[in-house]
């Protein structure tokens, strides 16, 4: 009976496991049939998690050109290195090839590897900004873990003639300077989106769908000509060279549209060669540097006073004995030159003839004027850090103040400020906004000046390059030229300071029918000379020269004057 017990007791344990098997192989049953029939989305979800990926396509930047389409800024197809810190696990032979092609030390790359991981990072960079030949080197050693990713970085093909117009991008091709960063959304386009399908090793083995198509960046086509501005270059670095000055700043305008053909520094930078930190050589001294402006005012003194219709340019004013007491201070000239007409004042630049006509005159007067041609206001050229110069209306005004704003002293104004003003004389008294990007339709301006009072001016202001005058070094042959010369001291913590100067000259050409103003503006020569005319008259000479030429603009001077040049 015993037996027969255990026997049974077997028997119904044997059924109760058959059934918890019978059991769990329907509910496996059904979950298959749940998932691959009633829920196939959570199988293809997973799946997909581990094959699909939505990635970012670059947007290719806009390109930037000077007036005639030369590409000025271009950007280049490059490649980054990356790698999975938690795959990365080279042998000796690959951690050798990844080094030598990456120009990386190894234990560089393993300490990067190792911090990396403890962070629990899936991506970091190994080095960025490399050749397509470099890349396709390190896909060819096909390391598991190291991954390649398309960029795009930005060429510069005028390195530095051009560097601080347009400024630079960053290693993710965003503007940083200049141009690049002024017009950085214009320049910047859209990145795309699409599903893309990876291999076990990351790598894209096929596009799935577009989700969003990439859209190109706008192109910039700018005022500037190549061609002067290099010619500007050059000679702006020959000079500051030559006179072992600091810096330098040149401009050259298009009077009849406002169009900046040519803007450049010295000490440049080379744009191609991506700076690890910020310089001050990277600043755009013709439009962010601040500077008195000297004698280059005197034009507008002058204009001032012939305006007020008491003064013609033969009006005779005794400048004797070369001095002037106003209030408890004194103006003074280099030499007593006696008695001068309007004319002879500027151009021999007296201070103290400047400074009787302006006294004898409404003290607002040359305020207003100075500020209608657009000292104390800025261009309106959209540069970063363009600065508004300094022009300040004093209420009421001291003898000795207007005494000095007459002569270019107690203002202040950029290389950009002061060409403008130039070309409102050079245009019959409008102003005229001025530009950086290219203009295809005419401009109209603003009548500021007596159209009369200019036509006055200018032929005043050609005596300055004449026999006598103080630019005789800024004559250009066969070409009648109007300009001023200014000499400034600069002013340090305790006020001027000792044998430092900015050394400038603005002018002109050609004056018959004027199409060019050219601004050279060389801070603290320290040479053998520096006046301005000694220093950025012979600049400006070789700058007009070469861009009448290039531009193909007729001589206007006398044969006789094309004969003895």
């Amino acid at each position: 009976m015993n037996q027969k017990h255990r026997v049974s007791f077997i028997t119904w344990r044997f059924y109760l496991v058959i059934s918890v098997i019978v059991l769990a192989v329907l509910g496996l049953l059904w979950r298959v049939f749940d998932l691959a029939v009633l829920d196939q989305h959570f199988l293809r979800h997973q799946g997909d998690e581990r094959v699909l990926r939505l990635v970012s396509t670059p947007a290719f930047r806009g390109m930037i050109l000077d007036r005639n389409n030369f590409p000025l800024a271009v950007s280049t197809i490059v490649y980054s290195v990356w790698m999975n810190p938690q795959e990365f696990e080279p042998s000796k032979e690959e951690l050798v090839s990844l080094s030598a092609a990456l120009g990386l030390k190894i234990k560089d790359i393993v300490s990067l590897r190792d911090r990396q991981r403890k962070k629990r990072r899936e991506f970091v960079y190994l080095k960025r900004a490399l050749s397509p030949q470099v890349a396709n080197e390190i896909k060819a050693l096909d390391i598991p873990g190291v991954y390649l990713q398309q960029e795009y970085r930005r060429y510069y093909p005028e390195g530095e003639v051009t560097a601080h117009v347009l400024g630079f991008t960053n290693i993710d091709d965003q503007g940083q300077e200049g141009l690049e960063l002024g017009y950085n959304q214009w320049l910047s386009g859209e990145p795309g989106k699409k599903w893309v399908i990876k291999d076990r090793l990351g790598r894209i083995i096929a596009d799935v769908q577009t989700v969003q198509e990439q859209k190109r960046g706008h192109d910039l086509v700018l005022s500037i000509d190549r061609r002067i501005q290099y010619l500007a270059y050059r000679e702006l670095l020959a000079g500051v060279i030559r006179n072992e000055a600091v810096s330098g700043s040149v401009i050259v305008l298009d009077v009849k549209t406002g169009e900046i053909l040519a803007m450049v520094n010295h000490p440049s930078f080379n744009p191609n060669n991506r700076p690890a930190r910020m310089s001050d050589r990277f600043r755009n001294r013709a439009v962010t540097d601040l500077f008195e402006p000297g004698s280059t005012v005197k034009a507008f003194s002058v204009a001032s006073a012939l305006d007020s219709g008491h003064y013609k340019t033969d009006t005779v004013i005794d400048t004797s004995p070369g001095w002037m007491r106003v209030s408890r201070n004194v103006v003074k000239d280099h030499n007593n030159n006696g008695s001068l007409t309007v004319t002879q004042i500027l151009q021999k630049s007296s201070n103290v003839g400047i400074a009787k006509l302006v006294l004898s005159l409404p003290p607002d007067n040359l305020w207003s004027l100075l500020h209608s041609v657009g000292f104390g206001e800025m261009t309106g050229i959209g540069f970063p850090g363009e600065q508004n110069g300094v022009l300040v209306k004093h209420n009421p005004w001291g003898a000795f103040t207007l005494a000095t704003l007459a002569i270019g002293y107690g203002m202040s104004t950029t290389a950009l400020q002061l060409a403008r003003s130039y070309a409102v004389l050079a245009n019959e008294g409008i102003k005229k906004p001025v530009s950086l990007l290219r203009i295809d339709k005419p401009v109209t301006g603003e009548q500021v000046m007596n159209p009369k009072v200019v036509k006055e001016v200018l032929e005043a202001l050609e005596s300055v390059l004449g026999k006598g005058g103080t630019a005789e070094d800024a004559r250009v042959p066969g070409y009648r030229v109007a300009g001023k010369t200014g000499t400034s001291k600069i002013a340090g913590e305790g006020g001027y300071k000792e044998k430092r100067y900015t050394s400038s000259f603005v002018g002109i050409a050609p004056l018959s029918n004027p199409r060019l103003v050219v601004a050279v503006v060389i801070h603290d020569p320290q040479g053998k000379h520096y006046y301005g005319g000694q220093v950025s008259g012979p600049v400006f000479e070789k700058i007009m020269e070469g861009a009448l030429r290039i531009l193909d603009i007729p001589p206007d001077a006398p044969e006789s004057a094309l004969a003895t040049a």
